[in-house]
């Protein structure tokens, strides 16, 4: 079963404890203020948003607002529970985004109920996109995901000043191994590859897709050069020790790959694959100096 997180934001601590006794069977994280809410999505990202309207300094219209200006938030679904039951107010609450709208005094199967349908959509809507964000074959996400996820992640820093990170990595001398021994153990060998890369990371916070071929890319927000080329010689070790396909025989020559690495604090006004252009120049360094190694740079 599905484990789903909900981020309840109120003012009221005795709403705040009412909800999460109502809604125990899920992961459950509170916010007293708007203010609270947008740090905590700096570090988690909830499945469902339940957000009082009326709260002092920022009220839940402005929460949402800065909720759908940013691209690593835009997509969480939010549910307004609130005392305002004006048609002017539901109205206003659906029309910046809001996906239901519950109004006090809560009743507990209410409140159930409608989180229960929110989240089955929710759920839905996830197996379409993860069929369409997928590579078939690896399992993990596919280039165009990592193209979206990249302009988010791009966005995101540029806006809050903040480090980001991209990796590179090129399985060394691929089309020899495929052409040697076929391509289902090409194939074998991307999987297994695909799998210790993800091992190394920190997911869902590192975002590991296959670019290409024998390609593949990581995506590490807040994070600098000295962290980020930790990862990635983390990577490249990792690879080079788990001797895949090597043998006593020696039928199989253990695979290896090439590591190709940027840092920088992006600007707003700079295209976000300038990041990706430059740290697939690093890589180039790294097949050049003689594969099996990590070549990083940063601005």
């Amino acid at each position: 079963m599905e484990e789903y997180l909900i981020l309840a934001v109120d003012d009221q601590d005795f709403n705040l404890i009412f909800l999460k006794k109502t809604l125990a069977e899920y992961q459950f994280l509170s916010a007293r203020n708007g203010r609270q809410a947008l740090e905590l999505l700096r570090k988690y990202s909830p499945d469902l948003i339940l957000l009082d309207i009326v709260m002092p300094e920022m009220d839940g219209y402005e929460v949402l607002r800065q909720l759908k200006y940013d691209e690593r938030t835009r997509n969480i679904p939010v549910i307004f529970l609130t005392s305002l039951d004006s048609i002017e107010d539901e109205e206003k609450g659906f029309n910046l985004g809001a996906v239901d709208y519950i109004t006090k005094p809560f009743k507990p199967t209410i409140i159930q109920a409608r989180v229960k349908n929110t989240l089955r959509f929710i759920h839905q809507q996830k197996l379409l996109e993860r069929m369409s964000h997928l590579d078939g074959l690896t399992e993990i996400p596919n280039r165009r995901f990592f193209e979206e996820k990249l302009a988010a992640e791009f966005g995101f820093a540029a806006t809050n000043k903040r480090p980001l990170s991209l990796i590179m990595i090129d399985v060394d001398f691929f089309k020899k191994f495929n052409d040697q021994h076929g391509h289902s153990k090409g194939d074998e060998a991307l999987v297994k590859v695909a799998q210790i890369i993800r091992s190394c990371l920190n997911e869902p916070h590192e975002f590991l897709a296959r670019y290409g071929g024998e390609e593949f890319v990581v995506i590490l927000p807040d994070t600098d050069a000295a962290a980020g080329s930790e990862i990635a010689e983390k990577i490249r070790y990792h690879v080079s020790i788990s001797q895949l396909f090597n043998n006593p025989a020696g039928s199989h020559a253990a695979l290896t790959v090439s590591v190709g690495g940027y840092s920088m604090i992006p600007a707003n006004y700079e295209y976000c694959h300038s990041i990706l252009e430059k740290a697939d120049a690093c890589l180039y360094q790294a097949k050049k100096h003689g594969r099996n190694c990590v070549k990083w740079d940063y601005s």
